[in-house]
């Protein structure tokens, strides 16, 4: 049997969706602890899934078995990092993850760093470190191993304030930055229109920002539209990759238990 490359195993499906202009599905992870996460992230349909850091009080280790179980099944997995951090980033990605949505950015210099944290040396910033499981644990050049994951790890931007929105187009123009992510309630809240969203200020901002995206070639993503599904579509329209989060695993499992509980109240009425 052939020993696959490093590049083999370190290529990413979901940077190869985005970059062709297609859609993928994502699911937040906030409340699972466990692997099966992962598997039951295929199952329904997910493209990716990402590990929430910055909302929730997983650990690292359960991060860790959540991304390798979701790579496994076909899934790929990102974590959402609560702060653009060398250290923290670096372990991240060593446990697993595929990529980082760096929160909080608010400049182009702060995009900058978010990518050289993902990047190896001359590139970056990232220590190096054996036994990946992104490897399967094998053992390569470390030339090799550097190109391969240099390539391999997705980086997002947040785009969630004032501040970021009038600094889009140079973060948009950030080499080795893919994908810039909207986070709408944050974004919202800082242009003093919170939850407004037909307001003129947000729609001119969101549109901003998807026009950013096209001009630099960078996908465009989007969070907290969930519960918008005309907005929604609206901004997923067009050409240009798009990466879609559709909501949390509590929020899932909230919805399905709250309509069965409902559904099985309202036998005996009516």
């Amino acid at each position: 049997m052939q020993t696959p490359s490093a590049r083999e195993l370190a290529r990413n499906p979901l940077l190869r969706r985005l970059a062709d202009g297609g859609l993928a599905a994502s699911l937040i992870v906030r409340l699972c602890d466990g692997p099966e996460i992962g598997r039951i992230a295929a199952t329904a349909g997910f493209d990716a899934l990402y590990v929430d850091l910055e909302h929730s009080s997983l650990p690292l280790l359960s991060a860790s078995r959540i991304c390798n179980a979701a790579r496994d099944a076909g899934v790929t997995p990102l974590a959402r990092v609560p702060a653009i951090d060398a250290a923290l980033i670096g372990r991240v990605l060593d446990g697993g993850a595929m990529g980082i949505i760096a929160p909080q950015v608010d400049s182009a210099e702060d995009a900058a760093r978010a990518v050289a944290c993902c990047r190896y040396p001359p590139l970056g910033r990232r220590s190096v470190a054996g036994g990946l499981p992104a490897l399967h644990y094998r053992d390569y050049p470390q030339a090799e191993v550097q190109q391969a994951l240099d390539g391999g790890v997705l980086v997002a931007a947040m785009i969630e304030s004032a501040a970021a929105l009038e600094a889009v187009e140079a973060i948009a123009a950030v080499e080795g930055l893919h994908m810039l992510f909207i986070g709408a309630h944050d974004l919202a809240a800082s242009l003093g229109v919170p939850g407004q969203w037909e307001h003129p200020a947000l729609r001119n901002a969101l549109a901003r920002i998807r026009l950013a995206c096209r001009g630099a070639g960078k996908a465009l993503g989007l969070g907290g539209l969930a519960g918008q599904p005309a907005l929604l579509r609206e901004l997923a329209a067009g050409p240009g990759g798009c990466f879609v989060s559709m909501g949390t695993d509590l929020s899932c499992l909230l919805g399905a238990a709250r309509q069965r509980a409902t559904f099985a109240h309202a036998l005996r009425q009516g």
